[in-house]
C-alpha cells in the first residue's frame, strides 16, 4: 500500500523534532556537567591544588570523562545538520510505517565513537604535558613558544587540502548520505563513524587550541565549538577556514615575538 505524501511529512515533522530535541537534551546535559568540572578545577587550582604527583588510574579515568563531556558538548552541536538529515533520508527510504530512531541512535553512537578515540587520545596529550610542566594549573600552556607553536600548526592545518576535503564532506550532509549510503542499524553505525572520522580530519587540530586557552575554560570552549559549528554550516568556500587560518598564524607569531 503506498502511503500518502501527507502522512510522510507529517512523520519526518516529528521525526525531525523529537531528533532535534534528544540533540538538544543531550548537548544541554553535557555542557551543565561541563560548567560542573569547570568549576571544581577553578576551586581547586585557587586553592593550589592542581595536579603535581604522577596520575592514577582514578585520575586518568577522570581526565578522559571530562573530554568526552567536552567533546560531547562541543561537537553535538555542529553533527546537528547531519543527524537530521540522515533522519529524514532513512525515514523516507523505510517509510512511514515503522519507527526508525534506532538508526538515528546508531548513526550518534558511531559518530560520539569517533570523538570517545579523540577523548583518549587527548587524555594522553594532557598527561604528557603535565609530565613536562608544559602546563599551568588551568591546563593552560605555561610557555609561549608552545603555546605559539600550537596557534601557528593549527592556522597552518585550516590551509590544507586534507582540511578542505574534510570540511567538504561535513558541509553537504546529503551529498555526504548519498555516497555513504548503508542500510539497516549496523550501516547507520558504520556511517556515523565515517563522518565521525571526516569531522575529526577537519577539526582535530582546533581541538589542540583548548591547551592555549586553557582547557577548562568555558568562554574558550564555546568560542571553539562557535567556530567549528559556523565552518560547517556557511556556504562550502575557503574564506572562513582561509580567514581562520591567517588569523591564527598571525596570532602565533605575535605570541612568539612578545612571549605572550
Amino acid at each position: 500500500m503506498t502511503v500518502p505524501d501527507a502522512a510522510i511529512e507529517a512523520v519526518l515533522r516529528r521525526d525531525r523534532v523529537v531528533t532535534l530535541a534528544g540533540l538538544l537534551a543531550l548537548t544541554g546535559l553535557a555542557w551543565l556537567d561541563l560548567a560542573r568540572l569547570a568549576r571544581e578545577a577553578d576551586d581547586m587550582a585557587r586553592m593550589g591544588m592542581a595536579q603535581t604527583t604522577p596520575w592514577t588510574a582514578a585520575d586518568a579515568a577522570l581526565a578522559a570523562g571530562m573530554w568526552i563531556v567536552m567533546m560531547t558538548a562541543m561537537m553535538l552541536p555542529s553533527a546537528a545538520p547531519m543527524i537530521l538529515v540522515f533522519t529524514a533520508v532513512n525515514r523516507k527510504r523505510q517509510g512511514a510505517g515503522s519507527a526508525r530512531h534506532v538508526e538515528t541512535g546508531g548513526f550518534l553512537l558511531g559518530y560520539v565513537a569517533v570523538w570517545g578515540l579523540v577523548s583518549a587520545l587527548a587524555t594522553g596529550l594532557e598527561w604528557i604535558l603535565q609530565r613536562a610542566a608544559l602546563l599551568s594549573g588551568s591546563l593552560q600552556t605555561s610557555t609561549p613558544l608552545l603555546g605559539g607553536a600550537i596557534l601557528i600548526a593549527a592556522g597552518a592545518y585550516q590551509l590544507t587540502p586534507l582540511k578542505r576535503a574534510c570540511l567538504s564532506r561535513c558541509q553537504t550532509p546529503l551529498g555526504f548520505l548519498l555516497s555513504e549510503w548503508r542500510a539497516g542499524r549496523a550501516g547507520a553505525v558504520v556511517m556515523g563513524l565515517r563522518h565521525g572520522l571526516f569531522c575529526v580530519g577537519c577539526c582535530w587540530v582546533l581541538m589542540a587550541l583548548l591547551f592555549v586557552g586553557g582547557v577548562m575554560n568555558l568562554v574558550w570552549i564555546a568560542a571553539i565549538a562557535g567556530f567549528v559549528l559556523l565552518e560547517k554550516v556557511v556556504r562550502p568556500g575557503r574564506l572562513v577556514p582561509w580567514g581562520a587560518g591567517a588569523a591564527l598564524i598571525a596570532w602565533g607569531g605575535f605570541v612568539l615575538a612578545h612571549g605572550r
